[in-house]
């Protein structure tokens, strides 16, 4: 009987090492994901195609693609898993080939196949290998969207401009990974990789942010001087890109981001708003992916152009009220007495409104327009954010440095804003990332009520309550904004979650 429990116990003991291991492999974690989805899209594919009037040939077609890299991929992660889990515990050179061919599945626009393929084949992965990948990904994706329009009668002026500084950039990342992995795999870059760094970070005028990150980190790597000694804000990027449902949140906001800007070049905004009725209610095509509404507008193109505008108003509206806030909390958290019951009891009025009938009541009282939807989104988060940062200046006003700073006889102005605000940003960040998600989930909000974003601006708000009289009949106008929304709350919320993890000093 004994040792049959201790049979039993060292069964459950291996299976928790090897559950710990294969959690701590970046590979398996990539490559499950991979198959999971894969295999998801592949069922719903197959299924709405036997559920139609008539069966679907193109989503037969596109559920066996899906069919075939779930099966691929599968079949990779058990190998995967077993080589992990079995004497040698580390994955052969043989199975990392196999990388390669799951590579080419992101022009199927399988991102995941893709970044399990890049993962798998590079057995030493540094925060810069990863960076480039991504980069490649977002680079690689916006192409993949942008050659959509070859199909409608006519392009945008700048589509080939557009086509063309996307292309060079992608070769231009590609030439990025390889140099990755031959000047900037050790604690410290070579100096050949400088100028792919300084490169690197133009990047951000297209809206990679990967590829800024990438030429920040190699940059701020070189010029350290003690390569003992860790930067603390590598080493936070490093700690995100260990959660890999963080990494997807923020490939997603990134994309989003990065299509927004590029956007202006390869895309035709008068075939978002200008009516077309030839094209009235049209379904799903090579054309218009996401089908016409009743105005013969391209749905796909208005979701395109209303990711700007949501993330515009989302990254505005969440900024007004970290600034107000944070500095009525400083003042507030740093002062205390008569200052901060004044601050803090006008704050608690002002929250005793809910923030969504605080912004109809904004919006009522100046009219609807994009700027007054702005400023009723803003007042409503200024409450929170005062807390939040007056929580953490209590905590800080007894310290050390600022009895130092105040010592050296540093003025109070001096102390709130180069000691103690600095020192308070984490949680600030942290709730500003999945702020924006929430910002962007009312602005869709009110805009579907008619009192959010004019209804002639493709605003995914707008685009919902235009689909929904069709939800019987044409429910695609409806579902893909209403799908756009859910995907860019979520990612937010992912990212934000991953960033408050990284940030945390007792998960170091």
């Amino acid at each position: 009987m004994a040792t049959k429990q201790m049979t039993k116990n060292e069964a459950a003991y291996i299976k928790k090492v090897n559950s710990k291991k294969l959690s701590g492999s970046f590979e398996f974690m990539t490559s499950r994901l991979g198959w999971q989805v894969s295999g998801v899209f592949a069922l719903y594919l197959a299924v709405t195609a036997f559920m139609a009037e008539s069966v679907s040939t193109a989503k037969l077609i596109i559920a066996a693609v899906f069919a075939v890299q779930f099966l691929l991929q599968f079949f990779i992660t058990s190998k995967i898993t077993k080589e992990l889990i079995g004497p040698a515990g580390a994955i052969s050179d043989g199975t990392r080939k196999l990388g390669f061919l799951l590579v080419p599945f992101i022009l199927c626009g399988n991102f995941l196949l893709f970044i399990a393929g890049m993962m798998l084949v590079k057995k030493e992965k540094n925060i810069e290998y990863q960076l480039s990948v991504y980069s490649l990904l977002i680079s690689l994706y916006i192409i993949l969207i942008s050659a959509l329009n070859l199909f409608k009668p006519k392009q945008a002026s700048t589509f080939v401009l557009g086509m063309a500084l996307y292309g060079l950039y992608s070769i231009f990342n590609l030439v990025v990974i390889f140099a990755v992995g031959k000047y900037a795999m050790g604690k410290k870059p070579d100096k050949k990789f400088m100028p792919f760094a300084v490169i690197c970070l133009l990047g951000l005028a297209l809206g990679n942010v990967f590829s800024f990150l990438l030429g920040l980190i190699a940059i701020g790597k070189y010029r350290h001087k003690n390569d003992e000694i860790s930067v603390e804000w590598i080493d936070v990027i490093r700690r995100l890109f260990k959660n890999y449902t963080a990494v997807i949140g923020m490939i997603v906001v990134i994309f989003l981001l990065s299509v927004s800007i590029g956007s202006n070049l390869t895309f035709d905004y008068r075939i978002a708003t200008s009516n077309n009725f030839s094209q009235m209610l049209a379904q799903p095509s090579l054309a218009y992916p996401f089908g016409c509404d009743d105005y013969g507008r391209c749905v796909f193109t208005r979701i395109i152009f209303g990711a700007r505008i949501s993330l515009i108003i989302g990254v505005i509206s969440t900024a007004v009220p970290i600034i107000v806030g944070g500095l009525l909390g400083a003042l507030a958290g740093y002062y205390g007495g008569r200052t901060e019951n004044i601050i803090m009891r006008i704050l608690d009025v002002l929250s005793a409104v809910p923030s969504i009938l605080l912004a109809i009541a904004i919006i009522a009282a100046f009219g609807a327009s994009t700027i007054t939807l702005i400023m009723a989104l803003s007042v409503g988060g200024i409450p929170g954010y005062a807390r939040t940062v007056r929580a953490q200046v209590l905590g800080l006003s007894n310290q050390e440095f600022v009895e130092a700073a105040k010592a050296c006889g540093a003025k109070d102005g001096t102390i709130i804003f180069r000691h103690i605000i600095p020192n308070s940003l984490a949680p600030v960040i942290v709730r500003a990332t999945m702020g924006i998600g929430s910002a962007v989930l009312s602005t869709s909000s009110l805009s579907y009520l008619g009192i959010g974003v004019e209804a002639h601006i493709p605003e995914w708000g707008n685009i919902l309550k235009a689909g929904s009289t069709y939800l019987e009949s044409n429910p695609y106008i409806a579902i893909f904004p209403g799908l756009a929304i859910i995907i860019i709350v979520l990612a937010f919320n992912f990212f934000g979650d991953g960033l408050r993890d990284a940030l945390d000093p007792k998960l170091k």
